[in-house]
């Protein structure tokens, strides 16, 4: 699976992007999120707050209860603004 952060979810993180390999159970983005956070601090601080986050699966926006599963590629990134 490819993961992708953009904006501050990248600076917490310390990373662009990552191939990960979830255990067999994780099936959804939130589930994702909880196995992401157990990784490290720097994981668990950048991904405790969900009503900060977004998320798209495969470039389409979806909410958390997305399905996942290998070869999808995950992006995490703070809500858009725009003018």
């Amino acid at each position: 699976m490819q993961m992708l952060y953009f904006g501050w979810v990248r600076q917490r993180i310390g990373l662009p992007a990552e191939t990960v390999v979830p255990p067999d159970e994780v099936r959804d983005v939130d589930g994702l999120i909880d196995w992401l956070s157990g990784r490290s601090d720097a994981y668990a601080e950048a991904l405790r707050n969900r009503e900060a986050l977004r998320v798209a699966v495969n470039q389409e926006l979806c909410e958390f209860d997305a399905p996942v599963s290998v070869g999808d590629e995950v992006a995490l990134f703070p809500p858009m603004t725009g003018g």
